[in-house]
């Protein structure tokens, strides 16, 4: 009998991750069958969404707060659906305060459960381990340093590699970038990428446009390239950039309609973001997965985060820590333990050092040389074979064979 899998999913990258499962479940097994909630990719993989994954997308604790009753329905109508016809296995991706709880209610009930993405309780929150030992069957992790954590507390743990290691090119093309955002290729190109939230850009896009400002002071033909996630995302940034204005800058959410031509041809299905990246001589990025992203490119970047007085309030308090663990942020430099490129963080991010940080980015050739082999090795270290590796653990998990 062909294998059921409940599977949630609630952010974009959880999508790609699982839709890149499912595709490894289905290599495994060609009539497995999955269903639960999750986005457009995992739709296109053969998914049955009883939900949007939309129903788990919140932003902050006060967006939680307005949506606990939608996310308490969805939470209470999975867990329905899923005990009364039990799925062979649960893989929750992600989302691990909707999932983790799920993930207890159903293993206690008898159901096998998988965990993809291990939360960063190396950074927060550790005593969080004892949910995960009693909530998951099986943990699966994208980096190698976890599984020693795991092993340690006595939770089964896969490394399954970063698919992003897989998707993003070892050699990536800045010349065949440039054409498809019809970019000058000799000119000096600066990425800006201050988040996808709304309090990203609102905290952290009026000091990166004041710090390309005094970029463009020393190079006047800079062009800054701006990817935002969506509509809604560029016109907000827009209404900053207003208010800040550059001389060189392209503000994208598509490509251009009409692209130039060459280089790879398997880049149509990338985010505006990959393409602005890969054209880039540098990337000036708030802290979060595209900083991984932007080290895979092997770009040179510079990490900046910024949150409010009142958020580092409510974190501290729920955390009941003051800041991290690890004394990085960025994925990058945890990945490498040592700050291969700089962080400016809360008041450390002002203009002035966010520019002088960036301008050496962008001009040091030797150190842009330099932190593009330490990417190189990095992205060896990840590269696995993601969807096989994930679809082995998870049928053995419920007792099942790999075909």
């Amino acid at each position: 009998m062909s294998i059921v899998a409940g599977i949630v999913a609630g952010e974009p990258s959880g999508d790609l991750l699982a839709a890149r499962m499912i595709q490894g479940l289905i290599a495994g097994d060609a009539q497995a069958r999955t269903h639960g909630i999750g986005g457009p990719a995992m739709a296109r993989a053969g998914f049955d969404a009883w939900h949007p994954m939309d129903a788990l997308s919140v932003f902050g604790y006060v967006d939680a707060l307005k949506q606990a009753p939608r996310l308490v329905r969805t939470y209470l109508d999975v867990k329905r659906r899923f005990l009364g016809a039990p799925p062979d296995v649960f893989v929750g991706v992600d989302a691990p305060d909707f999932n983790l709880r799920l993930e207890a209610q159903l293993r206690q009930a008898g159901i096998p459960t998988v965990h993809f993405v291990g939360p960063s309780i190396w950074a927060w929150r550790y005593e969080r381990i004892h949910a995960i030992r009693r909530a998951v069957s099986h943990m699966l992790v994208l980096f190698p340093f976890e599984v020693e954590l795991y092993e340690k507390e006595g939770v089964p743990v896969t490394y399954v590699g970063h698919p992003l290691a897989e998707l993003i090119p070892m050699h990536p093309d800045r010349a065949a970038a440039r054409r498809r955002l019809a970019i000058d290729s000799g000119r000096r190109v600066l990425t800006l990428m201050p988040g996808s939230r709304n309090s990203e850009i609102r905290l952290l896009a009026p000091r990166f446009l004041q710090a390309a400002q005094r970029l463009q002071q020393q190079d006047p033909d800079l062009l800054v390239v701006v990817p935002m996630v969506n509509p809604e995302r560029r016109a907000q940034f827009e209404l900053l950039l207003s208010h800040t204005p550059l001389r060189h800058v392209r503000v994208l959410d598509a490509l251009p309609d009409s692209p130039g031509q060459g280089g790879q041809t398997d880049t149509h299905d990338w985010p505006i973001a990959w393409h602005a990246m890969e054209a880039a001589d540098a990337v000036l990025v708030a802290s979060g997965t595209a900083t991984l992203e932007a080290a895979l490119f092997k770009r040179p970047l510079v990490i900046s985060y910024v949150i409010s007085d009142w958020m580092r309030r409510i974190m501290a308090w729920k955390s009941g820590q003051q800041k991290p663990y690890t004394p990085w942020v960025g994925l990058p430099n945890i990945l490498a333990e040592e700050f291969v490129v700089p962080e400016l963080l809360q008041e450390a991010a002002t203009p002035e050092a966010l520019a002088e940080e960036t301008w050496k980015a962008l001009s040091d050739s030797e150190y842009a040389t330099q932190v593009a082999e330490r990417f190189a090795t990095m992205h060896e270290s990840l590269s696995r074979d993601t969807p096989a590796l994930a679809a082995q653990a998870i049928l053995a998990v419920c007792g099942r064979a790999a075909v």
